[in-house]
C-alpha cells in the first residue's frame, strides 16, 4: 500500500495540474475504488498532519496543492503584487456559466441585461470557463461551461457543491420555460432543414 501511496504522490506531484482517475488507475494496474481509496488515505494524512500540501478531489481528477493556511506565505514568496481579484461583472458571468451550463453568451447576456463579450474574453484566459460545442440553433453559437481550474479556484470538488439558487419567482420560471421551448423548437426546425 505505501508503494501505491508513493506512486500516487509522485505521478501527482509530477503532473501539477489534475490527473484523471482514469489515467492513475490505467498507469498503476489498479482499479478505480482502490486508486480513491489510497488517494483519500493520502488526503487525509495531509491534512491530519497539517501539511503544507493538500491532495484534492476535483470531480473525476486528483491535484496536489498547497494549503490554503498557508496562501499568505506562499504568496508573498512568489508574488510582488497582490493577485488580480475577479470583478463584480465577472463574478456575474462565471455565476450564470456554473449554474446553467453550456450556456451561450447570448444567454448570459439576456440575464445580465448587458453585454457580457468582455468578460467571457477574461474568463477564457483565466481559464475558468471553457467552450465545450455549438448550440444546434442558426449561427450556432458557442456554448461555455465551467473547468477544473474553477473548481479548484472556488475549493469544490464538483458542480454538486455549488450552493442551491434562490427560488424564483412564477413569472420568472414560466419565462425561463417559454425561452427553452423557443430555443427547442429552432433546433428542431434546423435539424429538419438539414435532413
Amino acid at each position: 500500500m505505501k508503494d501505491i501511496e508513493s506512486a500516487i504522490e509522485g505521478i501527482l506531484f509530477a503532473a501539477g495540474e489534475p490527473v484523471g482517475v482514469e489515467r492513475l488507475c490505467l498507469t498503476l494496474g489498479l482499479d478505480r475504488d482502490t486508486v480513491d481509496t489510497v488517494a483519500q488515505r493520502l488526503a487525509d494524512y495531509y491534512s491530519y498532519e497539517r501539511r503544507g500540501i493538500r491532495l484534492v478531489k476535483l470531480d473525476t481528477a486528483y491535484q496536489l496543492c498547497s494549503a490554503p493556511e498557508y496562501a499568505g506565505c506562499i504568496r508573498r514568496a512568489f508574488e510582488t503584487r497582490k493577485p488580480a481579484q475577479l470583478s463584480q461583472p465577472a463574478l456575474e458571468v462565471l455565476a450564470v456559466i456554473a449554474y446553467f451550463q453550456p450556456a451561450t453568451r447570448a444567454y448570459v447576456d439576456q440575464i445580465r441585461g448587458v453585454d457580457s463579450s468582455y468578460t467571457v474574453g477574461l474568463l477564457l484566459e483565466r481559464g475558468l470557463i471553457e467552450e465545450c460545442g455549438r448550440l444546434a440553433v442558426p449561427g450556432r453559437p458557442i456554448q461555455y461551461r465551467t473547468t477544473k481550474e474553477f473548481l479548484r479556484c472556488f475549493g469544490l470538488s464538483s458542480l454538486d457543491g455549488l450552493p442551491e439558487l434562490p427560488p424564483s419567482s412564477p413569472e420568472e420560471e414560466q419565462a425561463a420555460m417559454e425561452m427553452q421551448a423557443a430555443v427547442n423548437q429552432l433546433a428542431e426546425q434546423q435539424m429538419e432543414e438539414g435532413e
